[in-house]
């Protein structure tokens, strides 16, 4: 199938030359006047190089690299600055913006061609294998709690080892909690800061691979994790809400699942990331007080638009207790179904934890999990039903 290349220029005839110097080459040609217009077309044609005119009225060629560079349909396709413009400052401006390779008017045809199928196989060479089709997102899940301390993080990171066991496909757990992280500690990181410097980069600099150097990759399973910061203070980043659906516009195309760890209750930033999940999994403990307020977070997740069906239950008993009410009677007074139950195994944790794993992954064959393995067998079968 020949390669598409998408032409942004105004001057007409520059969209013709070129347009048919490359096709008598053998490529696909796409053509755009504008910037609005060739953002649109990039989006829909999915090129394999886009050539981009720097000097257009309205919208010039930078804030169209910065826009494509932001569109995570878009945000690896080469991009080939063409313009008339010699200078070394606008040269620079064109990389920062996220150009790829630069050209100045008038080209010869040969240096045109040459610098195209140099760009394209360079392309081809860095596009790893296992990564995902970048028009295809991950089945995206959201963990929360009523209420803090109630499991939320050790369902998010076992039901992510779970996932990867059963399916064999890229996992990513995201702990979207700055300031408020608990697995760099358990994993030998003292002061993670990976989601943090990503939450204050810019939307040209956040790019995939950006992303993907911050995750830390659990051994042998191959895991991905982000783990949240431990600093106090940087809990006042969740207060800015685009830079976090930059960030999960980015992972969700970048693994066939994707588990986010929010943390308790239902503030702004999770009211907003949760309207794109597929799924939510509210953990609770099973004792009255907690179910109460787990009812009430199914009545707001309800009141947000969300359909109850894409919502589930997942009681963790902590402790060992004749005090707390049974799988039966939760769900009865919580009156939403409870597919899975985790029984108390605060010594697996432990155990994994010494080892830097999830006690899925350090210990598979525990009644823990299994019933972990059962909560994935549901996602993925959920999972089917969109795909």
């Amino acid at each position: 199938m020949a390669e598409k290349i998408l032409i942004i220029d105004d001057d007409l005839d520059t969209l013709r030359l070129v347009g048919m110097l490359l096709q008598k080459q053998g490529y696909k040609i796409i053509a755009a006047t504008n910037g609005p217009q060739g953002i649109t077309q990039a989006e829909a044609e999915k090129p394999d190089l886009i050539l981009l005119d720097i000097m257009m009225p309205d919208m010039d060629g930078y804030e169209v690299a910065r826009r494509l560079r932001a569109n995570p349909v878009t945000l690896d396709t080469p991009i080939i600055m063409f313009t008339a413009k010699t200078q070394l400052d606008d040269k620079v401006s064109g990389f920062e913006a996220g150009a790829d390779d630069y050209l100045t008017k008038p080209t010869h045809p040969t240096e045109l061609t040459a610098h195209v199928k140099a760009l394209l196989a360079r392309s081809v060479k860095a596009r790893p294998i296992s990564q995902p089709i970048s028009d295809i997102k991950a089945y995206t899940i959201g963990i929360l709690a009523a209420r803090g301390g109630l499991g939320v993080t050790t369902v998010a990171l076992n039901l992510g080892s779970a996932l990867l066991a059963a399916t064999g496909k890229d996992v990513i757990v995201a702990e979207l909690r700055p300031g408020q992280g608990t697995l760099g500690p358990d994993f030998g990181e003292a002061e993670p800061h990976g989601l943090v410097d990503l939450l204050k980069s810019s939307s040209a600099e956040l790019t995939r691979p950006k992303v993907k150097d911050a995750l830390y990759t659990m051994v042998p399973s191959n895991l991905r994790i982000l783990m949240g910061s431990t600093k106090p203070s940087d809990a006042s980043l969740l207060n800015d809400i685009p830079p976090f659906e930059l960030l999960v516009g980015r992972m969700v195309f970048m693994a066939s699942y994707l588990l986010m760890d929010l943390g308790p209750g239902l503030p702004s930033l999770s009211q907003k990331l949760l309207k794109s999940c597929n799924h939510i999994l509210l953990a609770l403990e099973p004792v009255a007080s907690t179910i109460q307020h787990t009812r009430q977070l199914i009545a707001d997740l309800e009141a947000l638009g969300i359909n109850r069906r894409n919502i589930s239950a997942v009681v963790v008993n902590r402790i060992r207790s004749d005090m707390q009410l049974n799988w039966t009677q939760v769900q009865e007074r919580l009156d939403h179904p409870v597919p899975v139950a985790v029984t108390p195994a605060p010594e697996l944790i432990y155990q994994a934890t010494r080892v830097k794993a999830s006690v899925v992954a350090h210990l598979p064959d525990s009644l823990t999990s299994q019933q972990f393995g059962k909560l994935a067998s549901l996602m993925v079968e959920r999972s089917k039903q969109v795909e």
